[in-house]
């Protein structure tokens, strides 16, 4: 089986779907892998990486796609190339399914096999093919350490001769994967953290990680089956917003982490909550490329309010750690092809009777065949 590896197109996009030690994993299971020249520049990794570990480099991207058996990518597919991949193929990357109708379709009319990988359920058998959640823990890390260095105060607490220095005060909105890695970092760092969620049991675990919860009575609130936030009604999110708004006046740094799958993100923090913030206070919005969980919030850019609040927008924030982020999303695609790999045939075993295939297959045969997206 050939498994191509383009370059990412995206210029907001720094990481590359398969790193070289996956690359040799792959390889050792019978796959002719085949990295187009230059994809892993951005995370440090050379071509010459990767012919070290058995890859093969290709200076003609499509022809690669034209011949490859299954196409790996971070980002959903140019329309353009669609049609370039060979009929039976498979293509594993983030799609964005419930917003993007037309590429859908478009996978489906060439006979391609598409597999989002946001759709992955979340169950224990698929969480090491759950690229979701390994790139979420990387974007809390990396929200706390950016947030850190564009604050004009340190995070922990320091005793000199010249005096003490309290720590800087963290609010954490939402508590998932990305939420409870930027709770234990900021911990790490020395700051004071608050945690709000709207699930009970998240707030637990921000508390066991040492943060301070912040518990508001909004009702009958619980998270979905594959343990995702609800939505809330208009009446629960002013009741969120109003308990919310005296913490984040009284924080130096403030990350917000809330996502709907396949929906705009809701907005937390209005301006006037924003304007009440002191001068030099660092918003971070994990929610940027949905819509952000702010108001004011631009998408790839830093904004700083006429009130000397700065909203971080940068997007996505995995890619400030790109090498790692690689690793481990190319984890996830290296354990995907693994965990279905029949050894005999050399290569991939398709049954969408499989709960986790069923669960990530979009389209197949020239079909659209998950049930989400049929109609």
């Amino acid at each position: 089986m050939e498994v191509f590896i383009p370059n990412e197109l995206d210029p907001h996009e720094a990481r590359i779907s398969l790193a070289p030690t996956l690359a040799k994993k792959l390889t050792g299971l019978g796959c002719n892998v085949v990295i187009e020249s230059g994809a892993g520049g951005l995370s440090e990794f050379s071509d010459g990486d990767f012919e070290k570990a058995g890859a093969t480099i290709s200076n003609d991207r499509s022809a690669s796609l034209a011949s490859a058996d299954l196409v790996a990518r971070v980002r959903k597919p140019p329309a353009e190339e669609v049609a370039k991949q060979k009929k039976g193929a498979l293509h594993l990357s983030f799609l964005d399914p419930f917003n993007e109708g037309d590429l859908i379709k478009s996978l489906a009319d060439a006979g391609i096999t598409a597999v989002s990988l946001e759709m992955m359920p979340r169950t224990t058998l698929a969480q090491k093919m759950d690229a979701l959640s390994s790139q979420a823990n990387l974007a809390g890390y990396a929200a706390v350490t950016l947030a850190a260095q564009r604050l004009s105060k340190i995070l922990p607490m320091m005793m000199t001769p010249a005096g003490t220095l309290s720590p800087s005060k963290v609010f954490v909105i939402g508590v998932g994967v990305a939420g409870l890695q930027a709770i234990a970092t900021a911990k790490r760092l020395g700051a004071r953290v608050t945690a709000f969620d709207t699930r009970p049991e998240a707030l637990e675990q921000a508390e066991s990680l040492g943060a301070k919860a912040l518990r508001i009575d909004l009702g009958q609130t619980s998270g979905t089956d594959q343990g995702y936030a609800k939505e809330l009604t208009p009446e629960q999110l002013e009741k969120q917003r109003s308990a919310q708004a005296k913490v984040c006046a009284e924080s130096d740094i403030v990350i917000t982490t809330a996502k709907l799958f396949g929906r705009k993100a809701p907005i937390l923090i209005t301006k006037d909550v924003v304007d009440q913030m002191a001068r030099g206070s660092i918003i971070v919005d994990l929610a940027a490329e949905g819509g952000g969980n702010v108001e004011g919030t631009v998408v790839y850019e830093d904004v700083t309010t006429e009130s000397g609040v700065h909203i971080i927008g940068t997007a996505p924030l995995e890619c400030l750690v790109p090498q790692h982020a690689s690793l481990m999303f190319g984890s996830n695609i290296a354990n995907f092809i693994e965990h279905f790999w029949d050894d005999e045939a050399k290569s991939l075993k398709l049954d969408l009777e499989d709960p986790l295939q069923k669960g990530c297959i979009i389209t197949h045969g020239g079909n659209i065949v998950h049930e989400s997206f049929k109609a």
